[in-house]
C-alpha cells in the first residue's frame, strides 16, 4: 500500500529579505494629510527616529515590470522614510499579491502587557528618556506605565491582563482593598466595561470599610444618604452577579445544545415545508435564533 504524500505547503513569503529602493516602492493609496498630523503617525515617526524600523514593510513584486512592487502594508512607515531622505528600506516580500493588511490581524496591545514590555526594556538597560522619544510620548507617561500596577493586587491584574484599560482606571482600582479589587476586576470583565467612569462608579459604591486606609470618595453633589443608597444597591448588585456567575455555565450549556436542535430541524426540508405551512410565526422565531450567531 503507498501513502500518497500530503502537497508542500505554499510559502507566504520569499525566504529572504530584499534591500528595495523606495522610488521602486508602489503605495497602494495615498496618506491624507489628517494621518500625517495623527498621534499614531507621530509615534511611528519618532519609533523610527530612535531605534529605526522593526518590522519590516510588506511588498509584492509586479507582475508587469519585475523591478516595481506592490506596497501591501506599511504605508506609515514608507511614508515617514520617504520624507526623511531615505532612499531604501528592508522589505519582507509576500509571494501573493493581495492587499491585506498584515497588522489588522495583530491585536492592539493590552495596557498591563505595554507595562509588562516598558518593564522588561527598562530592566535590560534602556533608559527611560528614549522610551519616551521612541513612543513619541512625555517621560511622565513612562514612569506612569512603570508603575501601573504599584498598588493592584496580582489577582485583580492577571483578571486584566489583556483588556484594554485606561491608565486612570487603576488609579481608581488602586483606592479599593485587594479583595475589593478582585471583585471589581469580575464586574469588569464580566460587564466588558473598562471605562475610568465604570471605575469611579464601583468606587462610589464600595463602603468606607473596603477601601484602602486614607483613601476616600470624592462624590461631588452626593448627600451622605444618596452615598448609602449607591453602596447598598452596589452590595445588591454584587450578590446578583454572583448568583449569575454560578448558573451562566450551566444556561450557556443550554443555549448552545438548543440552538444546536433547532438548527437540525431547520436543516430537514420536510419540517420547514411543514412549519412553513402550519406554524409560520414559529419558523420566523427559529430562524431569527439560527441568525444570531451569524450577526455576532
Amino acid at each position: 500500500m503507498t501513502t500518497k504524500l500530503a502537497s508542500p505547503v505554499a510559502l507566504a513569503f520569499e525566504t529572504e529579505t530584499l534591500r528595495i529602493q523606495i522610488v521602486d516602492i508602489l503605495p497602494l493609496r495615498e496618506l491624507a494629510h489628517s494621518v500625517r498630523n495623527s498621534v499614531k503617525y507621530g509615534q511611528i515617526a519618532a519609533s523610527i527616529g530612535e531605534v529605526g524600523i522593526i518590522e519590516p514593510p510588506v511588498v509584492a513584486r509586479d507582475r508587469d515590470d519585475p523591478s516595481k512592487y506592490h506596497l501591501l502594508d506599511g504605508h506609515l512607515r514608507v511614508d515617514i522614510l520617504r520624507l526623511r531622505g531615505d532612499l531604501e528600506v528592508v522589505c519582507l516580500v509576500a509571494t501573493e499579491d493581495e492587499a491585506f493588511t498584515y497588522n489588522r490581524r495583530v491585536s492592539r496591545i493590552a495596557t498591563i502587557q505595554e507595562h509588562k514590555m516598558i518593564l522588561n526594556a527598562i530592566k535590560k538597560g534602556v533608559p527611560e528618556e528614549r522610551l519616551a522619544r521612541a513612543l513619541n510620548v512625555n517621560i511622565s507617561n513612562i514612569r506612569a506605565k512603570r508603575n501601573l500596577l504599584v498598588g493592584i493586587c496580582p489577582e485583580a491584574a492577571e483578571l486584566l491582563r489583556d483588556k484594554h484599560v485606561p491608565m486612570n482606571a487603576f488609579t481608581e482600582l488602586r483606592k479599593l482593598m485587594p479583595i475589593r479589587q478582585i471583585a471589581a476586576a469580575q464586574m469588569m470583565v464580566a460587564m466588558n466595561r473598562y471605562s475610568i467612569s465604570y471605575a469611579k462608579s464601583i468606587v462610589a459604591g464600595t463602603p468606607d470599610d473596603e477601601l484602602v486606609a486614607g483613601r476616600h470618595k470624592v462624590l461631588k453633589g452626593l448627600t451622605d444618604e444618596q452615598v448609602a443608597l449607591m453602596e447598598r444597591e452596589s452590595a445588591a448588585l454584587d450578590r446578583e452577579f454572583r448568583l449569575i456567575e454560578q448558573s451562566y455555565g450551566a444556561d450557556h450549556l443550554d443555549l448552545v445544545l438548543a440552538l444546536g436542535y433547532i438548527q437540525r430541524l431547520l436543516g430537514n426540508a420536510r419540517i420547514v415545508r411543514h412549519l412553513a405551512r402550519h406554524h409560520a410565526d414559529l419558523l420566523g422565531e427559529f430562524q431569527k435564533l439560527v441568525d444570531i450567531p451569524k450577526a455576532a
